[in-house]
């Protein structure tokens, strides 16, 4: 990718900065990054008081540092808003305009583009990734995972990687590192479908064990702070994606009964275990002083209406109206929790309206690293909204993504839907307009957060400037500024 004369200045300003630094004996940040498979933002107790998931150890998270309370995932299902992380680009300017990549898909993420990943190694950082990819593996489908393929995460800018290739319930079911499985799926599973506890028929390797998954990996994640640890000259970026709370939910022995919220509760209480280990874990090698640590969640959670009146007391989205695939807001706002000792204020909140896509600008921002115009399209610098000093909102708008490809646009206050019904898994999905009425919806998120009143008729001019806006962005292929 060529760097223009911009970027090269700003690069070496940014090498100076990071050198003046080093010479104060303030190294580079290391970054863990830790992001939950479908947990609502109503699930952590730090988001909600009221949840029936104790999750003591996010609360940690939140006490240390900063809690966004207007965090969005770019898309309200996984794949989307992975490569929105990784890329800082919204999802839909690739090939994939709904719904998510299937475990023997291609990759994803273009050849040659630059990730956040691959943005910090050439920073001089070591990049690792373990957990859930679901971006596609190799350049073939089906993927042949009896040989190594690629791209895979290494082609990415990840110097390691371990991981499975999906979602815990998409076969094939395995391990990889790198590019290549550590055993190739010869066996078969016939499936699952007990309620929560659900996984689709398909291949997998001899003897995978679902329930394992989540520990396996968390012990992954701890051995790479464990070796890096012994490498203390080199920052580090960990890319920590939990294949939980998302189905199938089964949480191990030491977890089952320990919430209010059945078995899900009971994976949410897991999955917060697991981050209490990634963050015992650096407390005991010495690096959380140094470390930027970010948790938050993939979209909002997959609770039905079924589950909301066994466990009528657990909101795992809060308020929010809708669930994960939707285009309201329980689908894609999400709990955000970001800890930076000595730069982010202990127990602070931010209402900063900002997405997922930002981590790569503002990681660019926190290590002096310049970003190419042709990388991180969609991508803002947030270290304003950690440091309390920016007057005016990061963002103008924020464009947002249901599992059907259903567009949301916010700017303000104003939220712009072009459909009716929920454009994902809440019912109705699609409603047909009729003639003279609501082509789509419109709502005000300040006097109607809940979005009861779609009030589209009544402010023409908005839903005119709004569909004028989502457009010109579409079109101009990037939303951040040149």
């Amino acid at each position: 990718m060529g760097v223009g004369r911009r970027d090269f200045c700003l690069g070496a300003l940014g090498s100076i900065l990071a050198t003046q630094a080093l010479a104060k004996g303030k190294p580079r940040p290391n970054f863990v990054f830790i992001l939950a498979d479908d947990m609502g933002w109503g699930d952590p107790t730090a988001f909600n008081a009221k949840s029936g998931a104790n999750t003591p150890n996010i609360d940690r998270l939140a006490r240390q540092g900063m809690r966004f309370t207007d965090m969005h995932s770019s898309s309200s299902v996984c794949t989307p808003s992975r490569y929105s992380i990784l890329t800082g680009r919204y999802c839909w300017r690739s090939r994939l305009k709904k719904g998510v990549t299937g475990g023997f898909d291609p990759s994803l993420i273009e050849r040659g583009r630059l990730t956040v990943a691959g943005m910090l190694k050439r920073a001089g950082y070591y990049t690792a990734g373990v957990g859930k990819w679901h971006l596609g593996l190799g350049d073939t489908k089906p993927v042949d995972f009896a040989k190594p393929f690629h791209p895979a995460p290494t082609d990415h800018g990840f110097d390691y990687y371990f991981g499975i290739p999906a979602s815990l319930d998409i076969p094939p079911y395995l391990y990889f590192e790198n590019d290549r499985a550590l055993a190739a799926p010869t066996a078969r599973t016939e499936g699952k479908k007990e309620g929560g506890v659900f996984w689709r028929a398909g291949e997998m390797a001899p003897g995978f064990d679902f329930p394992a998954v989540v520990p396996t990996l968390t012990d992954k994640a701890v051995s790479v702070l464990n070796d890096r640890a012994k490498r203390p000259d080199q920052p580090f970026f960990l890319y920590f994606p939990l294949p939980s709370p998302h189905t199938p939910w089964l949480p191990t022995d030491e977890f089952k009964g320990t919430s209010q919220a059945g078995l899900y509760g009971d994976y949410v209480r897991e999955t917060d275990a697991m981050v209490g280990r990634v963050l015992d874990a650096l407390e005991k090698n010495g690096q959380a002083d140094n470390t930027v640590v970010i948790f938050t969640s993939d979209n909002g959670a997959h609770w039905k209406p079924d589950d909301q009146r066994q466990f009528p007391n657990h909101h795992a989205n809060g308020d929010w109206k809708g669930m994960k695939a939707d285009v309201w807001e329980g689908g894609h706002r999400i709990p955000f929790v970001i800890r930076w000792p000595g730069q982010v204020a202990p127990g602070t909140t931010s209402t900063e309206t900002a997405s997922l896509t930002d981590f790569m600008a503002t990681a660019a921002a926190i290590t002096g690293t310049p970003l190419p115009t042709d990388a991180a399209e969609d991508s803002f610098d947030l270290t304003p909204a950690l440091k309390r000093t920016n007057r005016k909102p990061i963002r103008s708008s924020i464009i947002d993504h249901s599992i059907d490809g259903m567009f949301t646009i916010r700017e303000g206050d104003w939220k712009l839907e072009l459909g009716l019904g929920s454009g994902g898994f809440s019912h109705p999905a699609h409603i047909d307009p009729v003639p003279g009425g609501p082509q789509g919806q419109l709502y005000n998120l300040a006097s109607d957060p809940r979005e009861t009143t779609n009030v589209w008729s009544e402010h023409p001019e908005i839903v005119a400037r709004l569909t004028a806006l989502l457009k010109a962005q579409q079109d101009a292929g990037r939303t951040r500024p040149k």
